[in-house]
């Protein structure tokens, strides 16, 4: 795995935020200590990858969100609580919806249907982006450092690693979604 990091290490991370994020950050912040990474490339990289993919997510929304919709009425039936809910907490949404799990696709989807431009898309995905890759990989160093984390004991444990951490993001993903269904009215 060292030999995979030191030589497709930026490039493996800019892929891993761009399809998933979390923990494609976290791994390789928590691995910041030992010098296989640096801090403010790894913000940098991480922040391209998730930002490239949220774009290309908004643009479809905008461009083809609402044809989409239109041909299939049962599925704009549950798309249109989630609109209203975004229009009603719109600058909420636009800060936080990288921080919450299991939303990196139907936000931006419903953000670009939902008429914002793309200058203020660009602004909000640009601050929210950059504060996002900031403490993820502020707290992957710390985890890092704190338990002296090594390429080795990623080998070793790399499946409860994974399961670890995409265990925690389901469980934030699910509270946020049974949280908006409850606000939304949304049947689970």
């Amino acid at each position: 795995m060292e030999n995979f990091l030191d030589q497709y290490g930026y490039l493996a991370l800019l892929l891993g935020t761009f399809l998933e994020g979390e923990t494609a950050i976290l791994v390789a912040s928590s691995l910041i200590y030992h010098g296989l990474f640096e801090f403010p490339y790894t913000v940098i990289v991480a922040f391209l990858g998730s930002f490239a993919s949220d774009w290309i997510y908004y643009l479809i929304g905008r461009l083809n969100g609402k044809y989409f919709l239109a041909k299939r009425p049962h599925l704009a039936t549950k798309v249109k609580p989630v609109t209203d809910f975004f229009h009603k907490h719109k600058f909420q949404i636009l800060f936080s919806y990288r921080f919450l799990y299991g939303f990196r696709i139907i936000i931006p989807l419903v953000v670009g249907m939902s008429g914002l431009r793309p200058a203020a898309y660009l602004f909000y995905s640009t601050i929210s982006g950059l504060i996002w890759a900031t403490l993820v990989s502020t707290t992957g160093y710390w985890v890092g450092r704190w338990l002296d984390l090594k390429t080795q004991v990623f080998e070793e444990n790399f499946l409860y690693i994974m399961l670890g951490f995409g265990s925690l993001g389901l469980l934030i993903g699910f509270t946020v979604r049974w949280a908006a269904s409850r606000s939304m009215a949304i049947p689970e």
